[in-house]
């Protein structure tokens, strides 16, 4: 069974460079150890449908899907991600017209 749901974004995080997973230096890795918690804490809460890493032809970039109350909501949750407030990285944000998720 699946429900239809309003509210879903998708975030891709850019990161610094396409070689970014290959050859972080030991201050990003402490920043994305950051990253990952900052997430992980997001799932435990039940506000992340999904997260991780992605590697395609373009490089390495990070997919989180997940559900806020308004964009303004969703921008402010992006923002926090400690991998966008220390600057490592940048965002763009979308909102799903619709999300069909499992119950």
């Amino acid at each position: 069974m699946s429900r239809r749901l309003d509210n879903h974004y998708v975030y891709r995080l850019v990161p610094p460079r396409p070689t970014f997973h290959d050859d972080m230096s030991e201050q990003e890795r402490a920043v994305m150890t950051r990253h990952a918690a900052y997430w992980g804490e997001l799932i435990e809460q039940g506000s992340v449908v999904v997260y991780g890493p992605v590697v395609d032809a373009t490089g390495s970039w990070g997919l989180g899907v997940f559900r806020a109350a308004d964009p303004q909501s969703a921008r402010a949750l992006v923002e926090a991600d400690p991998a966008i407030s220390s600057g490592l990285a940048t965002f763009e944000l979308g909102s799903m017209l619709v999300a069909v998720v499992p119950d």
